[in-house]
């Protein structure tokens, strides 16, 4: 475990109260270099709720290679036999695939459109690098859900990351609509950090990818966050991103609908918040579930050049 100084500690023997939270919120308000293309208002938005939602970001034309790309993915018996594919508990079809900026080029490139590079370099107020990337998948009737969790409190306890300067950019393969189990936010859920109880077993990860039980935040907790900031869940058709910093509390139901609901995650981590040993666990996860040998910066590539003068402001 990391020897490092651990400000939010977790996966505890017994219940302790949340911590506030240490880190600023919007890490580019006392950095000018780091100006980008969020106006005053989305910054206090991003602040105040711990999201942004744009929805129709890409048009379905852009979208629909990447999801062509997924299917394929599916019968590549290879990689369905690798680590990097979690399976769904209950149906066995694809729950999860890490790794993707390094599985595909179109997805690397995306890592880096200079639109969503710009928010989140202006965002954590530096030069960013990928920490984890991942495709979510629920198919239409049997796609398992998501307990609530904050991805800070596993990256912390599990990874060694040390503060909170990360983000997830969440982008739609499918439309997310109010049946097929779009993921669920609390507003305001990431100005405080829960500690959660159970210490983390050895190769946490090969259960907790498929059923997180381990680093769940108390629902006494999550009743409080809820009254106070109630529960919101961004829907739009596919193409619609989602920013949201990375301890606010987030979950998913399953999908009830005859409607795939597809997601793709890359995770943003600042070059100033490399991460330690782990705070909370025996042992590192691997390297596609937290990057330590790639952390350069990313450079922006122009992949989609017809966008590129839409603006970027997230929806009221």
């Amino acid at each position: 475990m990391s020897d490092h100084l651990d400000i939010y500690p977790t996966r505890l023997k017994e219940y302790r109260k949340p911590v506030p939270r240490q880190d600023p919120i919007v890490h580019a308000r006392n950095q000018k270099r780091w100006e980008g293309p969020l106006d005053e208002v989305a910054l206090s938005r991003y602040e105040r709720d711990g999201y942004l939602w744009f929805e129709g970001f890409f048009s379905k034309d852009i979208i629909e290679p990447f999801f062509e790309e997924l299917k394929a993915m599916a019968e590549d018996e290879e990689l369905m036999r690798s680590d990097q594919v979690i399976t769904d508990p209950n149906s066995g079809a694809i729950r999860s695939v890490f790794g993707m900026h390094h599985l595909s080029e179109r997805f690397d490139k995306l890592t880096r459109d200079p639109r969503i590079l710009g928010m989140v370099r202006q965002l954590l107020g530096s030069e960013v690098y990928i920490h984890q990337s991942r495709i979510n998948d629920k198919y239409g009737f049997e796609g398992s859900g998501f307990d609530w969790h904050s991805d800070f409190e596993t990256w912390h306890s599990e990874d060694g990351m040390p503060r909170m300067r990360a983000i997830s950019a969440s982008l739609m393969l499918t439309d997310n609509n109010e049946f097929n189990g779009p993921l669920m936010l609390i507003p305001g859920s990431h100005r405080e950090f829960i500690p959660c109880v159970g210490e983390t077993p050895e190769y946490n990860w090969k259960a907790s990818l498929k059923a997180q039980k381990i680093g769940v935040p108390d629902q006494g907790s999550l009743a409080r966050l809820a009254e106070h900031g109630g529960i919101e869940a961004p829907k739009g058709p596919a193409g619609s991103l989602l920013l949201f910093e990375c301890n606010v509390l987030h979950a998913s139901n399953e999908n009830m609908s005859p409607w795939p609901r597809s997601n793709l995650f890359f995770v943003y981590n600042s070059v100033d918040n490399t991460l330690n040993e782990p705070y909370a666990a025996p042992m590192r996860r691997p390297e596609y579930l937290g990057a330590r040998e790639t952390v350069e910066p990313l450079s922006m590539h122009d992949e989609f050049p017809e966008l590129t003068g839409q603006g970027v402001k997230p929806l009221e």
